[in-house]
C-alpha cells in the first residue's frame, strides 16, 4: 500500500501539486476512493446479487426460501455492505491512530445497527413462514419472536455501549448483573409475557382465532393477536379487549375451540311442567297416542304416564331432526322438582357451531315443544299475570 501511496504522490507532484499539499490531497483521494468502493459495492449487491438470489429462490419448489430471502431481508443485508467496507479500508486513508479508531468505532456502531435490522427482518420472515405452516400457524409465536427481538436489541445496545466507552462487553454485563432487580422491574411485563407465551404455546391453550370468554376482563369473542405483552380479543359487540398473557395462565378462561372442531354446539335448555297436569293416561288418550304412533299397543296394556309419552316423543323428535348432531349425545331428562314446576331438560347438539344458525335450530326445537305439549295433556308452568286473573274473574 505504501508503494501505491508513493505512486499517487509522484503523480500529483508531476501534475504541479506542491509537495507540502500532497499529503492532504492524497487523503482526500483515498477517502473518495473508499466512498466510491462502498457505493459500487452496495450497487453491485443490489443490482447483481439480489436478482440472482431471487431467480434461485423462484426456481425452487419450497416456499420457505421465498420468505427467508424476500425483499426486506435482502435490503437489510445490503445495508451491511458500507460499514464492512469502511471498517476495512479506513486505516488506509488515516494514519492518525486516534482518528482512525474513532471512525472505525463509528463504522462498528453502524454495523451493529444494521445487524440488528437484519435480525429483525429475519425474525419477521420466520413469523411469516410459521403462519404458512399448517401446524404452526395457530400457535401464539408472535410474543416469542418479540422477546427475541428485545433480547437482540439489549445485546446490541451493550455492544454499542462497549464500543463507545472502549470497555469489554462482558465487563458491562457483569455490571448490569448488580442492577438485575431494577431490570426485572422494568421488563416485568415482557418477562411474564414471554413465560406465559411459552406456556400457552407448549400446552396449546390458546390460538389466534379461538373464541374465548373471560368475564373478569370482559372478554367474549375471537382472539385477534397474541403478542409479548397483550392478547387482543375482538368481542362480539365489536369492541376490543386486551388481556395480559400471564393472566390467561394464572386465571381461568373458557376456550370454545373444541366446540368448533367438533362441528356442533350444545343445546341445554329446560321448560317447567305444571306437575298438576301429570297423570296416568286414560284409555281415550292411549288410543290417540297409538293412532299418532307415539306409543305401541303393548305400551297401552299397562299403566303409562303422559309425561313419559311426552319425553319419549321428544327423544324421537330430536333423533330425527335434520339439524341435530346425531353422533353426539341426545337426551331428554327430568331435573329436581322446584316450586316453579318440574323441569324437563333437552340436552343435544346442533349440527353447526355458527351462532345465528344455532339459535335458529334451538328456537325451532322449543317452538315445536311448546306447541305440541298440550297434545299430551300437559301444561307449561307459568306464573299468573294480570291478564290471567282478569280472565278468571270474567269467567266466574
Amino acid at each position: 500500500m505504501e508503494n501505491v501511496n508513493q505512486s499517487i504522490c509522484l503523480f500529483l507532484q508531476r501534475a504541479g501539486v506542491h509537495p507540502s499539499d500532497t499529503d492532504w490531497i492524497l487523503q482526500l483521494i483515498l477517502i473518495a476512493g473508499i466512498v466510491l468502493v462502498s457505493f459500487l459495492g452496495t450497487k453491485l449487491f443490489r443490482h447483481l446479487v439480489i436478482p440472482v438470489i431471487h431467480k434461485i429462490t423462484a426456481r425452487t419448489k419450497a416456499t420457505w426460501d421465498d420468505y427467508l430471502f424476500n425483499g426486506r431481508m435482502l435490503k437489510s443485508m445490503c445495508r451491511m455492505v458500507p460499514p464492512v467496507i469502511w471498517y476495512t479500508l479506513l486505516p488506509l486513508a488515516f494514519t492518525n491512530q486516534s482518528v482512525q479508531n474513532i471512525l472505525q468505532n463509528v463504522a462498528l456502531i453502524y454495523l451493529v445497527i444494521t445487524t440488528l435490522l437484519l435480525i429483525n427482518s429475519f425474525l419477521d420472515s420466520l413469523y411469516e413462514i410459521s403462519n404458512e405452516h399448517e401446524k404452526l400457524r395457530n400457535r401464539p409465536l408472535k410474543g416469542i419472536y418479540q422477546m427475541i427481538k428485545l433480547m437482540a436489541a439489549g445485546v446490541g445496545g451493550i455492544f454499542i455501549l462497549s464500543i463507545i466507552i472502549d470497555k469489554d462487553a462482558t465487563a458491562i454485563l457483569a455490571g448490569l448483573g448488580a442492577s438485575a432487580a431494577v431490570l426485572m422491574l422494568i421488563f416485568r411485563d415482557s418477562i411474564l409475557g414471554l413465560v406465559a407465551g411459552v406456556q400457552l404455546s407448549a400446552n396449546d391453550m390458546l390460538r389466534p382465532g379461538d373464541w374465548i370468554t373471560m368475564p373478569k376482563y370482559g372478554a367474549n369473542g375471537d382472539v385477534m393477536e397474541v403478542s409479548l405483552t397483550t392478547v387482543k380479543v375482538r368481542n362480539f359487540d365489536k369492541t376490543i379487549t386486551t388481556i395480559p398473557p400471564y393472566a390467561l395462565v394464572s386465571d381461568s378462561f373458557q376456550n370454545w375451540r373444541g366446540m368448533r372442531e367438533t362441528g356442533g354446539r350444545r343445546i341445554m335448555r329446560s321448560i317447567n311442567i305444571d306437575m298438576n297436569t301429570v297423570h296416568f293416561c286414560t284409555q281415550e288418550e292411549k288410543e290417540k297416542f297409538i293412532a299418532k304412533g307415539w306409543i305401541t299397543a303393548e305400551d297401552a296394556r299397562k299403566d303409562i304416564v303422559n309425561l313419559y309419552v311426552f319425553r319419549s316423543y321428544l327423544q324421537t323428535y330430536l333423533s330425527r331432526h335434520p339439524h341435530v348432531h346425531q353422533e353426539l349425545m341426545i337426551m331428554v331428562r327430568q331435573l329436581q322438582p322446584t316450586p316453579e314446576g318440574l323441569p324437563i331438560e333437552v340436552y343435544c347438539f346442533s349440527d353447526t357451531p355458527v351462532w345465528k344458525e344455532y339459535e335458529q335450530i334451538q328456537s325451532e326445537i322449543f317452538d315445536h315443544l311448546l306447541a305440541v305439549i298440550r297434545e299430551f295433556g300437559l301444561h307449561v308452568f307459568q306464573r299468573p299475570s294480570g291478564t290471567d286473573i282478569q280472565e278468571k274473574i270474567y269467567q266466574s
